[in-house]
């Protein structure tokens, strides 16, 4: 695991934007993992101009998303289809049928699973991007007694709703349950890119990255993936403590 901190939130949205263009630009069929919320959109942002001033295809990209909100329509303002069409897709060439989200009006929720699953062992992702919730989760694999490896439909935590609230109108529209991306499938991508920001989020990373291995705080499982780069602004990494044998941080 590697350990990089940054001083300018610019700084670290470029190099997390380097890093998954370094993927699109050397692979024949990059597949990308990709995440949604506030923390990612500086990186989005980041891409597109990499992208735009390198003129880098992604013509041959295909992508899939970490979860979606069950119950919205893909053009719904909220849904993550619309946040990711927004914020990526319709700024870049990606191919037609190339970006996947789960079906959040799926009438058989179960067998959208299933079939999430199915592209997702055909396709394995080269890289996953995520963010990391106050309580720990993963996409929306909650804290529990145990998780789930495959994608499913998952009841969300009061405190998860209430943290998205705020991309709501009222928090009541906040919807109770999502699919999403199980935390097998997180695991099998070849590099794992997390992004946390914020001094709210200091005191998760450090239980995330240094405490121990529980599926009471979903994040500490990355410590089991043999290629996993963390990036953190100065505030969410304050509590860290350094050990060279185990951490490498890195200081912009």
């Amino acid at each position: 695991m590697i350990i990089k901190r940054f001083d300018r939130q610019e700084e670290l949205d470029r190099y997390a934007a380097h890093l998954i263009n370094t993927i699109v630009r050397e692979k024949q069929h990059p597949v990308l993992g990709l995440a949604t919320g506030s923390t990612p959109v500086g990186i989005y942002k980041a891409v597109i101009e990499e992208a735009s001033r390198t003129k880098l295809s992604f013509g041959h990209v295909t992508t899939y998303n970490l979860d979606e909100y069950v119950g919205l329509a893909p053009d719904h303002e909220q849904s993550y289809s619309r946040y990711m069409n927004d914020h990526l897709f319709k700024h870049l060439d990606l191919g037609k049928g190339n970006t996947h989200l789960p079906d959040g009006l799926a009438a058989d929720p179960e067998a959208e699973c299933r079939r999430y699953d199915e592209m997702l062992a055909q396709q394995p992702l080269d890289v996953q991007l995520l963010g990391v919730g106050h309580n720990g989760h993963i996409g929306f694999n909650e804290p529990d007694a145990q998780l789930h490896g495959r994608t499913h439909v998952v009841k969300l935590k009061e405190e998860t709703r209430k943290a998205n609230a705020r991309f709501f109108d009222q928090a009541e529209q906040v919807p109770e349950f999502a699919f999403t991306m199980g935390v097998g499938s997180i695991l099998k991508a070849k590099m794992i890119i997390l992004v946390a920001r914020g001094g709210d989020k200091a005191a998760i990373v450090k239980k995330a990255l240094q405490g121990p291995i529980t599926t009471e705080c979903p994040a500490s499982l990355l410590q089991t993936h043999a290629n996993v780069i963390v990036l953190l602004d100065a505030d969410a990494g304050r509590d860290l403590i350094e050990d060279g044998t185990r951490f490498q941080l890195v200081h912009s």
